[in-house]
This record gives C-alpha cells, sequence and structure tokens, in this order.
C-alpha cells in the first residue's frame, strides 16, 4: 500500500462511488440511506414519512431530479 493509499483508506475514501449521489425528498418510511441532514435520526431506515426532504437515497448521479428529488441546497429550503 503507497502512503497516498494508506491516507485515502484512514479518510474512509476508499471505494467511494463518484457515480452516485445523494437525492432528497424521494426515500420511502424506512428505506433512506443514511442519517437525516436534520439530526432528526442517525440510521439508514429510519425515515419517518415518505418522500421528507430531509431524508436521502443514494441514485446515479444525474438522476435525482428526473426522480422528482432535491440536492442538499435545495432541501435546506423545505
Amino acid at each position: 500500500m503507497t502512503p497516498s493509499q494508506s491516507g485515502s483508506v484512514a479518510l474512509g475514501l476508499k471505494g467511494a462511488d463518484v457515480s452516485k449521489e445523494k437525492c432528497y425528498g424521494i426515500a420511502k418510511a424506512g428505506a433512506n440511506d443514511c442519517a437525516s441532514k436534520t439530526g432528526s435520526h442517525a440510521c439508514a431506515g429510519q425515515a419517518h414519512a415518505d418522500g421528507s426532504p430531509e431524508d436521502w437515497k443514494y441514485v446515479a448521479k444525474g438522476t435525482c431530479l428526473q426522480l422528482g428529488g432535491m440536492n442538499a441546497y435545495t432541501a435546506k429550503t423545505k
């Protein structure tokens, strides 16, 4: 392992999927991918309602708006 690779592993960046993006407002209740942006819960699968602008799912980069979702900036205003 090279020094740059070990630094990436230490930062948790190894294997990051850059072909995906967070899409807010499309997760079904109990089917979000991780913590909410507001901190109302801290784990995947804990969304309280369908389509909540604080919960997100990973989607293929460039498809979020087509799915009816929002980017993080737009979700902040909801």
